[in-house]
């Protein structure tokens, strides 16, 4: 991918006020997990969507001055272009959606957090992966999350980098045109479905992440200090969503595959519609709601 640094203005950097508020010396029931364990809690974590973690705190919600509030951050110049590049995925991403929605759409950021934050949706840890806030409208993502994307699920490179940020941005969309309230009404009145419309949910923020990659495969992009996409770039995004499959993420932490409690979608339709929206460039396309989603 080409892209230029920007002023960072499309993020809010949280990593100094954030931490494990009593992670180091936690544990359930007087049970101290070793590193084997808490990270078959992390990929229990992303195979559910449920934040397994909190077990090693205690559960519940953590009061905002609980966190770690530092205010400094420990950075290295690696890290340092990683924000940058947070930076500019999101300003790309954004200026490409309010094109495609006029006055509708509205500006968003991308909230970056070391090990866990208090969000406007509640106390989150890095377990939950990035993750979007419906109540504050913000994306939040821990950087180390790339680390693993790349080195636990073979997944690197910028485009699938920045394929998980216009994901989270899909969600944005949705919360501003209506889709994330009606769906909510849906799953509080039929619980039991809850699971397939969270899917279907998804796999839409997936296509809506393909309009964008649509819009950076156009060349001469970055003249115009615009993201553009470079050969290989498409099939790193495409292995990225591949990666994260709810069938492969049960399969890596539990070894059995639970199709009624996949909540994002099988590495098969995440690629599926995230290949839709690369190839049409069209939110028209990306209707998961209607039919079947494959």
């Amino acid at each position: 991918m080409r892209w230029t640094p920007g002023d960072r203005s499309n993020i809010e950097d949280a990593r100094g006020r954030s931490g494990f508020g009593g992670f180091g010396g936690g544990g359930f029931g007087g049970v101290h997990l070793g590193l084997g364990g808490v990270v078959l809690l992390l990929l229990i974590s992303w195979a559910t969507g449920t934040n397994f973690l909190s077990l090693l705190t205690g559960g519940g919600d953590v009061p905002a001055d609980s966190v770690g509030t530092t205010g400094q951050v420990a950075s290295s110049a690696a890290e340092e272009r990683q924000v940058d590049f947070v930076d500019a995925v999101m300003k790309d991403v954004q200026e490409t959606w309010a094109q495609l929605l006029g006055n509708r759409y509205e500006q968003t950021r991308a909230v970056l957090f070391r090990d866990s934050i208090q969000s406007a949706c509640g106390f989150a840890e890095s377990a939950t992966g990035p993750f979007y806030c419906p109540q504050d409208r913000r994306v939040y993502l821990d950087l180390g999350f790339y680390e693993e994307l790349q080195n636990r699920f073979g997944a690197p490179g910028d485009f699938a980098r920045a394929y998980v940020l216009a994901h989270e941005v899909g969600h944005h969309v949705q919360r501003l045109t209506g889709i994330e309230s009606r769906t909510r009404r849906q799953q509080e009145a039929d619980p039991r479905a809850g699971n397939a419309i969270s899917v279907r949910v998804e796999l839409q923020a997936d296509c809506f992440a393909g309009v964008w990659g649509h819009a950076a495969a156009q060349s001469g992009r970055s003249a115009a200090g615009k993201v553009e996409l470079e050969e290989g770039d498409v099939e790193e995004g495409l292995k990225a969503a591949a990666a994260i499959g709810d069938d492969r993420l049960q399969r890596m932490s539990t070894g059995h595959i639970a199709p009624d409690r996949f909540t994002h979608g099988s590495s098969a339709q995440r690629v599926e519609w995230f290949r839709r929206g690369l190839t049409t460039g069209d939110p028209n396309a990306c209707d998961t709601f209607a039919g079947q989603t494959n």
